[in-house]
Order: structure tokens, then sequence, then C-alpha cells
């Protein structure tokens, strides 16, 4: 067995109610490495073509990585996969804290959940065994509630991972929440784990994480980081994400009214620097983590926001804030904390709240939809009161919570177009108008719009450390915000593999290592002698397989394409670059195609793209 990992792979058959253990070989560490890896062999080796990913035969993935609960910056995160219900695609989402640490010193690499449960259960994992436990009482409570109760049946230090009642009630955007702030929030995994009626997983790990093969090269990178972080990762440290919403304003990155804009009036007052002169109490981290980036704040009336939910970062700042036109930061913190406590993910609760505030605003959906409320763009009490409905599938929320593709096919008439989604998933908080490579990697990816495995454009423009990091993969220069050259289609494929691996090791993209690093941290963890072309290794072929399933599931070239709402100016307010039109990503996703290797016209890996990584 290699260093750093136990070798052991948890199975849980919720169905016959067993759990049980298998050791996979070595080959099996060194060729998926973890997380998304993890997750798609998995995937692609054990679901049939064509199941219900709300059915007994999904399989829900939660996959730790190399360097998951090693007392090191950023490796505090596991990934959880499954088919995913927004998409019908490859689905994986990430997350950070400390539960991974946890299930680590339990003795487990990974769990793969199999069935449905006739009854509702959580799990409870320990370094002695594996107890699959009644959770009727917890049915119908707030993730806040749960953690309670769960942390008094068990230990006061567990770590708990669960769905809320959007989960619950299938909400196909439903999250996995973990310690009530952190959120494995994208492809509806929360969905997945409320269909096999799996309330929570609970772990207390009181074993020992796995030896390293040399602690003192793994300990090199951990000194650097520490030297600096204060430096390379300033804003995350001080004020985590939005720091610089006065910028995104002015270069028309900020979703506003559905996509309809991208500058909101008042954004100064939404930043994360604005919120640390108001409503924040603290900065928190993920374990081990020097760069505590992640906000807490508290509201007294009306919205009385508990701190014990966290705080909203960027994209829950525009989603269920600018996308809606609301500027009013205790009502966006407000949503933020219902989110976390329902169990449903941010950006996809906001925009399709925006959707709805559009349909609403040109006619297509009346008060008689709405039971009566003014649901248009500003209106605080309404997106707050559509949150609620959401999780709970209530009046007009049980259509959104299907997501803005299928509500729109509902809907009719043009509101299909103001559907800001990509395979079912609705974008991310950043405009492929004012970036356009971040445009590409929402079109190609198999998850549907994400901007975690994503380029952005405004990280490549000048020379500095965003620049350097690739370095030993290309003689990169300064990019355009604008276009999509081959040179920087090339520069946003190596990135999109960069954070593929990341995924796959169970590294944040916070953390500002280069390949040297990464290669010490993984070395020195599992005594590999790795190199910089085996990093993009691990991305390429998880990002092979993830494409190879979407294939199998009947997605093509047909599906990498953007809203056509992006296509054209924003309606009010600056646009750095313009629109990204519809040709441009057409030519820029064959030149993609053909730098992996796959079919120019279908998108899929050919034979020897797969064979030539081992898949």
């Amino acid at each position: 067995m290699p260093y750093g990992y136990h070798g052991r792979i948890l199975r849980v058959d919720l169905s016959k109610g067993n759990t049980k253990v298998e050791e996979p070989p070595d080959l099996f560490y060194r060729t998926y490495l973890g997380g998304w890896g993890f997750i798609a062999y998995y995937l692609l080796t054990e679901l049939k073509p064509g199941i219900d990913p709300l059915g007994p035969d999904n399989k829900l993935i939660i996959a730790s990585g190399a360097l998951s609960g090693y007392p090191i910056g950023g490796a505090s995160r596991y990934a959880i996969g499954a088919k995913s219900p927004v998409t019908g695609s490859f689905g994986a989402s990430e997350v950070g804290g400390h539960i991974q640490v946890e299930l680590k010193r339990a003795g487990y690499d990974a769990i793969v959940i199999e069935g449905r449960s006739k009854k509702p259960v959580y799990l409870w994992i320990t370094e002695s065994g594996v107890e699959i436990r009644d959770a009727a009482h917890l049915w119908g409570k707030t993730t806040g509630e749960v953690q309670e109760l769960i942390r008094a049946e068990t230990d006061p230090k567990t770590r708990v991972a669960q769905i809320g009642p959007g989960g619950e009630n299938l909400v196909h955007y439903a999250n996995i929440m973990h310690d009530l702030t952190d959120a494995a929030g994208r492809a509806g995994l929360g969905a997945v784990m409320g269909s096999k009626k799996l309330r929570a997983i609970a772990v207390r790990g009181k074993g020992q994480a796995p030896e390293m093969a040399d602690r003192e090269r793994f300990k090199s990178a951990g000194k650097w980081l520490a030297d600096n972080f204060a430096t390379l990762a300033e804003a995350f440290h001080k004020w985590g994400t939005g720091a610089n919403m006065t910028g995104y304003n002015e270069t028309g990155n900020l979703p506003t009214h559905n996509w309809q804009a991208g500058t909101f009036p008042g954004a100064d007052d939404m930043s994360g620097k604005a919120i640390e002169q108001t409503i924040r109490v603290k900065m928190d981290g993920c374990y081990a983590c020097p760069i505590r980036c992640k906000k807490v704040v508290k509201v007294g009336e009306p919205y009385n926001v508990d701190p014990i939910y966290g705080g909203p970062e960027y994209e829950t700042t525009c989603a269920v804030g600018t996308d809606c036109g609301v500027g009013d930061m205790s009502a966006v913190s407000k949503a933020s904390a219902l989110c976390n406590a329902l169990g449903i993910d941010t950006i996809s609760t906001g925009a399709t709240i925006a959707w709805a505030m559009e349909c609403f605003e040109k006619g297509l959906l009346t008060t008689k939809d709405t039971g009566g409320i003014e649901l248009r763009f500003g209106n605080a009490e309404a997106m707050l009161k559509m949150v609620e409905m959401i999780a709970n599938r209530e009046g007009l929320g049980d259509l959104l919570a299907e997501g803005t593709l299928r509500a729109s096919k509902k809907v009719g008439g043009d509101s299909k177009e103001w559907a800001i989604q990509v395979k079912g998933q609705e974008l991310p908080m950043h405009d492929p108008r004012s970036k356009h490579a971040i445009g590409l990697g929402y079109a190609v990816s198999p998850t549907g719009a994400d901007h975690c495995h994503n380029i952005h454009d405004i990280l490549f423009v000048t020379e500095g450390p965003s620049l350097d990091r690739f370095k030993p993969f290309g003689d990169y220069e300064p990019i355009s915000i604008t276009g999509l050259a081959p040179e920087k289609i090339h520069l946003t494929l190596n990135q999109i593999l960069w954070h593929t691996m990341l995924n796959s090791a169970c590294c944040c993209m916070f953390v500002p290592y280069y390949a040297e690093h990464m290669v010490d941290l993984i070395g020195g963890i599992t005594g590999w002698n790795t190199s910089a072309d085996e990093l993009l290794a691990w991305g390429e072929r998880g990002w092979n397989m993830a494409r190879a399933f979407n294939a199998r599931e009947g997605f093509t070239a047909a599906d990498d394409t953007l809203p056509k709402r992006l296509s054209s100016p924003p309606f009010w307010g600056p646009a750095a670059a313009g629109p990204i039109s519809q040709e441009e990503i057409e030519k820029a996703k064959r030149t993609y195609y053909g730098m992996l290797n796959w079919d120019l016209e279908t998108g899929t890996p050919t034979r020897g793209a797969l064979e030539r990584l081992r898949i």
C-alpha cells in the first residue's frame, strides 16, 4: 500500500442495510489519485447508461485525495460525485472544512454509497466501524438543528455532512452542507443523497492519518506557504471572495437582473471590504489553513442572521443579490443563511429566482402563479420568500426547484432564452462578456457551467504569479481578456487540467502552490517519483473520464454551448470585452477538442486519447 492512503474504500448498500470494506491495488491510487479521479472511475465503470439520477441505481461517491487531511493549507478537502440530477451528466463538487480529517483518521480513503433506504437514516463512522442509524427524528429539520442533535447522540466533536429540507424534497440543485458553512454546492448532489433517504454522514476519527513517505519534503512546501501566503493570497486572507466588487462593476462582471446587465448601483457597499466594516464578526477557515478566507456575519432585525451559517461569498452576493436586483447585504446574508440551513445551492437558487423575476416582469408569470407575491427585481422580501418556497417545494417554488432549463420548458414563450445555463446548470457569477475564455470553459465543462475548474482571464493579462505557475507547461505570454486565439485556448486547457488535478489531489485552488510545490507535497506524502507532467496527466485522465461518461449518456458537441443572451451586449452598463458570439465558441471549441485529441465533430474522446491515458 502506498504511503498517504489507507487502502480502504467503504461500501454502503442502503437497500440491504449493510457495509463492507474493499482494498484496491496500489496502481488504483497512482492512476486516479483521489477526489475527482475516484468519482470518474466509479461512475464510468459501475453505473449503467441512462439510469435515473434520483433512482436507487445512482451512486454517491465521497472521495478524499492524496493531500486530504494532512496539516497544510489547502489540504482539508474532498470531492463528492454522482450522476447529476441537474444535468443528467457527470456531477462533482469539492468542499473544504474539517470532516476530511476525521474520515482519514477513521481509516477510509473514500465512501461509495449505493441503493436506497426504505426509511430515513444517517451514517455514524468511526475508526471502530460504521453504523446505519435511524434518522426519522432528523427529517424535516434545518441543518443547524440536525448537527446539534447528531453531536448530542455521538460526540461533541463529530463532523457532519448532511442535506437539509431541500435535499429531502429533491430540489434538483440541493447541496450537501458540512459543519453548516461549507457546501458541496453544485450538481444537485444533495438531491441524490435525499433520494437515498440518507439525511447525514457523521464522522469522528480518533486514529491516525496514513504515514508520509518523506515528512521533510512535505514540510518544505508548508514552509513556503507560511512564508508567502500573506502576499500571494492577501485579498482572500483579509476579505475572502468579493473584495474587488468595484473593479468587477467597472468592467461589467456583476450579473444583474438575470444577466441583462453587468453593473449594479451600490456594488461598493456589497464588497468583502464593505462587509468587514459592517456586519462581519470574524474570518474563519479550514483545517490547518493559514489563509482563513471565510466570512462570518451577524445581522439583527429585521433579518436575524445567525453566524453559525457563516456569511455570503462573492457567488452568493451576486446570485441572490445583484442578479435579483437586491443590494441590501442584510437581506443577501439572510438568503445565504437560509440556503445553508435548508441545504440548497446559492448560485442556482439566486439565478433561478432572477429568471422568475424576469418572467414576472415580462408577463409570463403573474401573481396568480406566485401566490400574490410581486416577484420583481429589487424586492428583497420576495427573494427571501422564494428561497423558502423552493426548499419546501411550495407553490411556485415547486417549479423553480427544477432549475431554469426545466422550468422554462413549462413556462414557455421566450423564457428559455432567459435561462442562463449550460447543460441545465446555472452559470456562476462571472460574465463571459467580460472575460471570453471562461465562456469557453463553461461551454465545454462536463458538469455544466462551473467556475472552479476553469480559467479566469483577468489573472493572466499581465506577468505575475498566475502566469508563472503555468510556465512549466508552456512558454506563455500575457493574454487579452478578449478573443480566443489558439495560444489562449491552450492556456485555458492547461488551467482546466490543473484544476482537475487539484480536485483529484483534493487541494484548494485558493492556495497559491506552484507545480514544484504540488510535486513535493504529493511526492512527500506518497513516496512517488512524480513530476509536473504527471500532475497534468492526472487532470487530463479525470477530465477525459468525465467526458467519456457524458458521451455514454448521449451528450455531444451540440451541448457545448452558451446561452444566447451572452452573444449580445448587456442591455445597459459597461462590458469590457463585449459579447461572445456563438461562432467564436464554435470555432474555439474545435481547436480545444483537437488539443485533447477528441473527435472534432462530436467532442468525444477518441480511443487513442483514452488509451494514451490508460483509461
